[in-house]
Parts: structure tokens; sequence; C-alpha cells
């Protein structure tokens, strides 16, 4: 619990850095893609996934370091959409198309564990609330 602002930082900054890894790999065209090179031709284009996860880990980042409550409940919402993100992305790039079945590289898993990593540190955040006594 007293780490969990820091790891669920570090990991939304991997996820970024993650886009530069190899997600699939497509045999028929001879082609690697990732989070940065989507396009396989003009007509299929997965598009630049980097350009959404750095605004969400940037506003993720934005709510581990702010130490208001507002920020942290902020965070929880920024953290599933952020995880459904990364679902989103899998099951995107990793669907057999036309019979072709793409070979699944490990950033495309490392999508989903660094999804899954940022979410449960939302969900445990590190606030300071002031205890009230009760003196009678």
């Amino acid at each position: 619990m007293k780490y969990t602002q820091t790891i669920g930082i570090i990991a939304a900054i991997l996820m970024i850095a993650n886009c530069y890894l190899p997600w699939i790999y497509i045999p028929s065209v001879n082609l690697t893609l990732n989070g940065i090179h989507g396009t396989v031709n003009d007509q299929f284009t997965f598009g630049q996934q980097i350009i959404s996860q750095v605004f969400f880990s940037g506003l993720l980042i934005t709510g581990f370091l702010l130490p208001k409550v507002w920020a942290k409940r902020t965070n929880i919402f920024l953290g599933f959409i952020n995880m459904a993100w990364a679902v989103k992305n899998f099951v995107l790039f990793s669907i057999c198309r036309a019979g072709e079945c793409p070979q699944i590289k490990m950033g495309l898993y490392i999508t989903l564990i660094l999804g899954a990593i940022v979410l449960v540190m939302t969900l445990l955040p590190k606030l300071n609330v002031p205890v009230e006594r009760n003196i009678r």
C-alpha cells in the first residue's frame, strides 16, 4: 500500500514505452505492427495507439501525483478506461482476418498486464484521512 502510487506511475510510463515493442507479426505481408506503426496498407490500418496511451497515461500520472480525493476517484475511472483500451487493442490486433491469424508478440501481452497493474494501483490510493475523535 505504501508504494501503490509509485508503482502506478511506473506502470503508466511503461504503457507508453510498450508502444515501441512489437505487438503482432503478419507473415503474409512480412510486417510487424506495434503501437506506433499500425498500418498494413491504405485500406487496412489499426491507427497510432501511442496517442491514446500518452493521453490516458498522462492523466493517470497526474491523478497519482495529486493528493486529493477527487483525483483518486477520477483515477479509478481512468484506470478502467485504460484497461478497456488495452483489452480493445488486444482483441483488435490479435483477431484472425480472412483466414490468417497474426503471430502475437510479447508487447501485446505486456499491454494487458500493465493495464491491469495500473487499474489495481488506482484501486489502492494512498490518502491521509484525518481521524475524528469522539471524546465524551
